[in-house]
């Protein structure tokens, strides 16, 4: 039995994989972690205090004889984690890399809904219907933490200290999602661009990084689905925050060169903020905040 064709909390549990993971994708997950390259770090499994540690919950309180564990699963860029409609029973944590969250019509057309990264959890929207309401890719080699949903759940039921963490858990991702649909509102497509750099610029230096150098895993073209704007629109806007010293591009590579300068932008009345190009209010009444 490989270590990732089953996973386990705790002793005495085991069950299959995951139905939204591909079984050859599974395969070459497996041959990953159980022989790491050399020089890559690479872990099976994590206890709970490592899983606090990493969504920044605290954990002092929880009892010491209880230790659950949980089994790590890598994923290639490319790669689908689930995909939407499939049977719901894991909640997956990002422990390194980066993915998106996409839902897709029948023409094949993807709307991106998020870009999970360290810390962020894929599934939450699906513990209502049961089913996985979109489908998770990465975008760079993954890192991901299971959690089968139906033990974490009975973990609550005997230890009040773990239902604390689900309940926290759950309330920090709905609180999220609401900051992020601020970012959505804004009427302008510069200061969007604007507050969504700032929003990677937190969420890196969160994760230990610089906040003020950094590579954007998702392309321009994504971002523009996720912000509600063309790619042409993205490319403008990111011009003109070059052009007033704002920021740097290089391909993919960003630089902040004026924190202040972005605290201003995302201080401001949305209809203050600068205007790129006059086709720009057109494009915002398709935005998902309308």
């Amino acid at each position: 039995m490989s270590a990732i064709s089953h996973f386990e909390i705790g002793s005495g549990f085991n069950r299959s994989a995951p139905p939204g993971a591909d079984p050859d994708i599974l395969a070459s997950c497996s041959e990953e972690v159980v022989e790491p390259k050399r020089g890559r770090q690479s872990r099976i499994w994590s206890n709970i205090y490592d899983v606090c540690e990493i969504l920044h919950l605290p954990c002092e309180h929880l009892a010491s004889e209880e230790k659950p564990t949980f089994q790590h699963l890598q994923f290639k860029t490319g790669h689908r984690i689930h995909a939407i409609g499939q049977a719901f029973d894991t909640l997956y944590i990002v422990n390194s890399g980066f993915l998106k969250t996409v839902l897709r019509d029948d023409f094949g057309s993807e709307q991106v809904l998020s870009f999970p990264m360290r810390g962020d959890i894929l599934g939450v929207d699906s513990i209502h219907t049961k089913f996985y309401s979109s489908e998770a890719v990465a975008l760079s080699e993954c890192d991901l933490i299971l959690v089968p949903f139906n033990a974490l759940v009975e973990l609550g039921r005997k230890k009040a200290e773990f239902e604390k963490i689900i309940y926290n858990v759950m309330s920090r991702e709905l609180f999220r999602k609401q900051a992020l649909i601020s970012l959505l509102c804004a009427q302008k497509a510069d200061a969007k661009v604007a507050r969504f750099l700032i929003y990677l610029s937190e969420k890196f230096h969160e994760m230990g990084y610089s906040r003020s150098a950094f590579s954007l895993r998702m392309t321009r073209q994504e971002i523009g689905s996720y912000l509600g704007l063309s790619l042409e629109t993205v490319s403008r806007a990111m011009s003109a925050l070059k052009e007033v010293g704002v920021i740097g591009v290089d391909q993919r590579s960003i630089k902040i060169n004026e924190g202040d300068v972005f605290k201003l932008i995302r201080s401001l009345p949305a209809q203050r903020s600068r205007a790129v190009q006059p086709g720009a209010q057109r494009t915002v009444k398709t935005s998902k905040c309308q």
